[in-house]
C-alpha cells in the first residue's frame, strides 16, 4: 500500500522489546505500570468474548506486556480505564485485554445501534481490534485483524485505514519517536490521566475552540480531524 511507512514484518517482540528498553532508561515509572507478562488464558478469554481471533503479532505482544492483568476497573470508570500512557503514534493511551474489550465491545455495538450510512465504508469494522484510545474512545488506534495493518478511528471523521503496514511497524515507529527524544526532553512518568503527544502543535488551538463553539467534537491532543480543519479553513474565507 504506498504511503505506509518503510517498517512493514518483522518480530514485534523486537520492536516492543525497544520501547521497553527506552522506557526502562528514561522512564521507569510508566515502565511498571505496563505490567508484567500476559497471560494465554486471559488472551483466549477475550477472544472469545469479542468473538474474532486475535494475529500473532498482536498475542506476542500481550503475552510481553499485558497492563491490565490483576487490575479491575471500578464502577465510575471512564471507558478507557486503565490505560497507560505510553507515548505511541497519536498521542493515546496503550491498551490492556481489559480495556481492548471493552472499546471494541462498545465501538461494535455503536455501530449496530447506529449504522454507517455506506455499509462499504463503515465507521467501525468488527475486524478491527483497539490498541490504543482516549479516555472516552472517541479518538484511537486499531488494528485489523483481517489484514494485520493499523489504522486510526475518529467520531469526527472517516477511519483510516492501513497507517500502518503492522503492529510490528506501529511499535517501530513508536520506538524510533522515543529514541529521537533526549531524556533530557522527556518529562515522565506516563501513567496518569491523559494521553501527551510528543509533537504538540499549538497552531491547532484556535480550530480546537472553534470547533468545540461550533458543536463538534475534538479532543485536547492529538490531530483534528480533516473534517473539522476543512469546516474551520471554511468559516474563515
Amino acid at each position: 500500500m504506498s504511503g505506509t511507512p518503510v517498517h512493514e514484518t518483522g518480530d514485534v517482540r523486537k520492536a516492543w522489546g525497544r520501547v521497553i528498553a527506552w522506557l526502562g532508561r528514561n522512564d521507569p515509572e510508566t515502565l511498571a505500570a505496563l505490567g508484567g507478562p500476559g497471560s494465554r488464558a486471559a488472551v483466549r478469554e477475550a477472544e472469545l468474548r469479542m468473538g474474532l481471533d486475535l494475529p500473532g503479532e498482536m498475542w506476542q505482544w500481550l503475552l510481553a506486556n499485558d497492563i491490565d492483568a490483576g487490575r479491575q476497573p471500578d464502577g465510575q470508570s471512564c471507558l478507557v480505564a486503565l490505560g497507560c500512557e505510553v507515548p505511541v503514534p497519536g498521542g493515546h493511551l496503550l491498551l490492556g485485554l481489559t480495556d481492548i474489550q471493552r472499546v471494541y465491545l462498545s465501538r461494535v455495538g455503536l455501530e449496530e445501534m447506529q449504522p454507517s450510512p455506506d455499509p462499504e465504508f463503515p465507521f467501525w469494522r468488527r475486524e478491527w481490534v483497539p490498541i490504543a484510545a482516549e479516555r472516552d474512545g472517541l479518538y484511537g488506534t486499531f488494528l485489523d485483524t483481517r489484514s494485520g495493518t493499523v489504522g486510526t478511528w475518529a467520531d469526527a471523521h472517516d477511519p483510516e485505514e492501513g497507517v500502518y503496514a503492522s503492529l510490528f511497524a506501529f511499535f517501530q515507529e513508536t520506538a524510533d519517536r522515543l529514541e529521537g527524544v533526549s531524556s533530557g526532553d522527556w518529562s515522565g512518568p506516563g501513567r496518569s490521566a491523559g494521553p501527551r503527544g510528543l509533537d504538540p502543535r499549538p497552531e491547532d488551538e484556535p480550530i480546537r475552540r472553534w470547533a468545540r463553539a461550533n458543536g463538534y467534537l475534538v479532543n485536547d491532543r492529538g490531530r483534528v480531524p480533516a473534517a473539522v480543519r476543512e469546516a474551520y479553513e471554511m468559516s474563515r474565507r
